[in-house]
């Protein structure tokens, strides 16, 4: 089974998110796509991906949500229907799992697909896909995961992008003595199998994709996509996020370093002491990757 993920930290996380991705990417790929693109969304979540990116297409597009979590799906599309209302835009439901948002310029069409992404492409319906696309999921899967799918989009001759894959250059300021400890047992972490079918690319996925990619034609093009976050008074939303990012952190690192677990407790302690002082600033290092087929000659 696939590594599953919370809501409520999807959401906390989503207006990072959407401040870190590269629009330049984004307006690579609308300006690269049909008409009226159909697009494939893998690990899609709560839908944060669409709610980003659906303004850059900025024209009729049908979107197809697959997740392995029918409960985050669902929740999808509670919270598209919440956006679309404080937009103004209508909202009909032809159908379980079907939605309309009849935006201005052209209605969305969004779908849901409750899929076992560690199957994929093989269980995707990529024939009717105009590109396959997915925010923070490649540094989950395997290489071999990442072999597959550049086969699979080649076939098709349709562009894959992946937005927000973890680079390993992490810094949070001011330092503090236990921050390489953090980092050693967060890294072994990264790496474990999460149901891909092998070890886990973490911050080997930039380049993972790249060449898996470029193996089979494609043009590569990659962007820097850094959270950064700093702790300021009256941004209550920002302590909530580092309320579970910090333990998080060092919760994973715990996994792999058990006698160190007191000496990553004080690191939280201490980083959230700072937090509250607005003294805090991180920088979590992401690439967004756009791959574009060759053109049909």
């Amino acid at each position: 089974m696939t590594e599953s993920f919370d809501g409520d930290w999807l959401d906390l996380r989503e207006p990072h998110d959407a401040a870190a991705r590269n629009p330049d990417l984004a307006m690579r790929l609308a300006a690269a796509l049909p008409a009226r693109p159909r697009i494939l969304d893998l690990g899609a979540g709560t839908g944060s991906l669409l709610r980003w990116m659906g303004h850059f297409i900025g024209r009729a597009q049908a979107w197809k949500l697959v997740d392995a979590d029918a409960a985050l799906l669902d929740r999808a599309f509670v919270t598209l229907a919440e956006r679309a209302a404080d937009l103004g835009w209508p909202v009909t439901l032809p159908a379980r799992r079907t939605m309309l948002l009849h935006a201005p310029g052209g209605a969305w069409r969004v779908e849901g697909l409750v899929a076992d992404l560690a199957e994929a492409p093989a269980n995707l319906p990529l024939h009717s896909m105009d590109a396959v696309v997915n925010t923070a999921l490649c540094d989950l899967v395997s290489e071999d995961w990442v072999a597959r799918m550049a086969a699979a989009c080649a076939a098709r001759r349709i562009p894959f992008y992946a937005a927000l894959n973890v680079t390993g250059r992490d810094a949070f300021s001011p330092r503090h003595p236990g921050d390489a400890l953090v980092a050693r047992g967060f890294r072994r972490d990264q790496a474990r199998d999460k149901g891909f079918g092998g070890q886990a690319l973490g911050p080997r996925a930039p380049d993972a994709i790249a060449a898996a990619f470029e193996a089979q034609g494609f043009a590569v093009h990659r962007a820097a996509s850094d959270w950064v976050v700093r702790t300021r008074p009256g941004h209550p939303d920002r302590l909530h996020f580092l309320a579970e990012l910090l333990p998080g952190h060092a919760g994973a690192a715990g996994r792999w370093l058990r006698r160190d677990r007191a000496r990553l407790q004080r690191w939280v302690e201490a980083r959230g002491e700072q937090a509250m002082a607005g003294r805090l600033t991180l920088r979590i290092g992401h690439a967004d990757l756009l791959c574009l087929p060759p053109t049909k000659e």
